[in-house]
């Protein structure tokens, strides 16, 4: 089990982790989920060995790691650009941990097949790494970063170098390998799908600290501010009179653009304002009692400005704040 308590990284004047308390346990994975800049791969880092905390600690199973060293902590890394070895083959890169561990020929060989098969590479042992895509190398990273077996496997942005449909296909076969595997994992991202396809838990950082920690849905649902709630999506915040007017519910609420949905029998009653195609759905933005609202239609649908339209709330893009 990996503990960090009060865990703080300063350089000079600049703080960039403050007062961090995350428990991660056997077998979970947990998302780190926050902007550009909000110190997570910061985190990260300082529970590799690669940043020396300023305050607090990092502990596995009760052992405080201050003084042990990153090669020496068992842990797994994998960055954006994967960081392969150009001249070795995709067998050696991947076997390159266990020629570390001294792991005899016959048993790398094994692993090495076995993992390659998990990350779907099966057969690619002879390849070039330069002479695979972008995704294919990726897969080769979590191999290798696989193969010793590490208690801990720390992931810092793993996937945002991909494009949008091999980032969602991946983070897939992702969640399914860390699952197979068991593996104890901290993935550091800024991408929601990312975080709720392979966390058991997200912890959401802003400015350097951890605002909220609970399982995908609960965070997804019940963001604990208003700064949360606007992160994970939320681009308008009522208040409760007004909440309760709208979606019937007498507390803060934050709408995502998925709130309204346009339906032939709604309840609601607007005029369209804006409208915008997106790849599978239309973006409007509907005039409701004198305020404006974000709004989505099927693909199909050619409402024009000044339209009337009836809206429905759909209860999945409606969160609970505090």
């Amino acid at each position: 089990m990996l503990e960090m308590t009060g865990l703080g990284v300063r350089y000079g004047d600049v703080t960039a982790v403050s007062d961090v308390d995350l428990t991660i346990g056997d077998g979970e994975v947990v998302a780190l989920l926050g902007p550009s800049g909000c110190g997570k791969s910061t985190l990260l880092r300082a529970v590799a060995g690669l940043e020396r905390p300023s305050a607090g600690a990092v502990s596995w199973d009760g052992a405080d790691l201050a003084g042990t060293p990153v090669h020496r902590r068992g842990f797994g890394l994998v960055f954006q650009d994967g960081q392969l070895f150009p001249h070795r083959d995709v067998a050696g890169n991947v076997a390159f941990g266990l020629r570390m561990l001294r792991v005899e020929r016959e048993e790398r060989a094994k692993r090495v097949t076995r993992l390659l098969e998990l990350v779907g590479l099966a057969g690619y042992e002879r390849r070039r790494v330069t002479e695979l895509s972008g995704g294919e190398q990726q897969r080769v990273a979590l191999a290798r970063a696989l193969a010793p077996e590490p208690r801990l496997l720390l992931l810092d942005e793993p996937l945002s170098a991909l494009d949008r449909a091999l980032r969602e296909q991946l983070a897939l076969d992702l969640a399914r390998l860390l699952r197979e595997t068991g593996t104890t994992a901290l993935v550091v991202t800024h991408d929601h799908d990312e975080a709720f396809t392979l966390a058991d838990r997200v912890a959401v950082m802003r400015t350097g600290r951890i605002r909220q920690v609970g399982p995908p849905s609960q965070v997804w649902r019940e963001p604990v501010d208003v700064e949360v709630a606007r992160f994970l999506g939320c681009g308008k915040v009522l208040p409760p009179e007004a909440a309760h007017a709208l979606v019937g519910v007498r507390a803060r609420v934050g709408l995502r653009a998925t709130a309204l949905r346009v339906t032939g029998d709604g309840p609601l009653a607007g005029v369209v304002v804006e409208r915008v195609h997106r790849r599978d759905h239309v973006r409007l933005l509907v005039e409701l009692d004198g305020e404006r609202y974000e709004a989505v239609g099927p693909v199909g649908g050619r409402w024009e400005p000044g339209e009337r339209v009836r809206l429905a709330v759909d209860p999945d893009g409606v969160a609970i704040i505090g």
